[in-house]
């Protein structure tokens, strides 16, 4: 598998080790995030992947920009204009399959995806409400996804046919899993080289 965090480090619009970002996220309850992230744990742990702690789960909407590139006054405006907008989104239930093995990460899909890329695109038209151009548009073709797991720095150890088999003997949670989205989180994350963590900045309510 291909290094997770050394691509998003050298990618055009670069996110470096330990810079702030901001980032707009859904993030699981934590009953969920245990369950998950436990009844996966023999095949996160395996060589040349980085496991996904559960208070790290997390579901991305949107990634901004450095925090340290807004004023305090933008980061206000962009959490009222959201916050506007999600008024008129509903809240919705996401249901869970079991993972996929990728070329990078380890993840758990959600269905239905068009109430997510309408969180995606709300977000991004707020963005661009308050510092228009200025950051690019990450994701471009979003889907709705928690990582389980991502490939590190010895990713090429992390054979994805091997995986595979250790995946196939897994029974994963009984049953249909459904994660209710309810609030999405402004956050300001970072990156370790190895684990992706955050400070939330404030949360908003869908739906009013």
């Amino acid at each position: 598998m291909e290094d997770f965090f050394n691509r998003v480090e050298t990618r055009t619009h670069a996110w470096p080790p330990g810079r702030r970002d901001l980032h707009w996220l859904v993030l699981p309850d934590p009953g969920l995030a245990r369950e998950l992230c436990g009844s996966y744990r023999a095949l996160t742990e395996q060589p040349g992947l980085c496991p996904v702690r559960p208070e790290w789960l997390h579901l991305t909407v949107l990634h901004a920009g450095a925090q340290d590139a807004a004023t305090g006054a933008e980061i206000n405006k962009l959490v009222d204009e959201v916050t506007k907008r999600a008024a008129d989104i509903p809240p919705y239930g996401l249901t869970l399959s079991r993972p996929d093995i990728g070329t990078m990460a380890i993840e758990v899909k959600g269905y239905p995806g068009a109430p997510h890329r309408a969180l995606w695109e709300m977000t991004w038209e707020a963005q661009q409400a308050v510092v228009g151009e200025r950051w690019p548009l990450i994701p471009t073709m979003p889907y709705p996804h928690l990582a389980l797991a991502y490939a590190g720095a010895d990713g090429h150890l992390a054979v994805r046919r091997a995986l595979k088999m250790v995946l196939s003997d897994l029974p994963g949670p009984v049953g249909p899993v459904t994660m209710p989205v309810t609030t999405l989180s402004l956050v300001a994350e970072w990156h370790t080289h190895e684990e992706i963590r955050w400070d939330v900045l404030t949360e908003v309510s869908l739906g009013g």
